[in-house]
């Protein structure tokens, strides 16, 4: 009798198993299609100023440590970047609406903004941070990206 069940329990287990490989489902995923949007095309990021780590440039490119880490991630991705400035309230309202991809600037894993943003793990030693743990905003959802962004922040400047 309890080899029955447990028979059946691995049976249960194998089709279901099955079953959800055929999916196509991929962990971490993206509903809306981030990282695959972003490779070999345009990251379209958002940046707030902030002393040490980002500041306005002489072009319409900003300066500084986290513009430099942004421009590596977007190398590996194949990808252009396109940067616009704002405050970090119309920045997060922006990638709400799906217009950006990415928000940097001077905003710490105490953050309030972990309700309407995917958050980064926290860097403290990204230059210009002065103790700080800085962390990056991703779109709600997007795991697949924001995993990829964290493995190229873990190469850059460690966890």
């Amino acid at each position: 009798m309890r080899t029955m069940r447990s028979m059946a329990v691995a049976g249960t287990a194998l089709a279901l198993a099955l079953g959800l490989s055929g999916c196509g489902l991929t962990v971490p995923a993206d509903p809306d299609g981030t990282l695959e949007g972003v490779t070999h095309g345009e990251l379209r990021v958002g940046w707030s100023a902030d002393p040490g780590l980002i500041s306005g440039g002489a072009s319409d490119e900003p300066t500084g440590s986290l513009p430099t880490l942004v421009e590596g991630f977007a190398d590996d991705l194949d990808a252009d970047v396109e940067w616009t400035e704002a405050s970090e309230e119309t920045l997060v309202g922006m990638l709400e609406r799906g217009d950006l991809d990415l928000v940097v600037g001077g905003m710490t894993d105490q953050t309030l903004w972990v309700d309407r943003a995917g958050v980064t793990r926290g860097y403290p030693g990204i230059d210009g941070a002065d103790g700080r743990s800085i962390v990056l905003l991703v779109p709600l959802g997007e795991n697949a990206f924001l995993s990829a962004l964290e493995r190229h922040l873990d190469d850059e400047v460690g966890s």
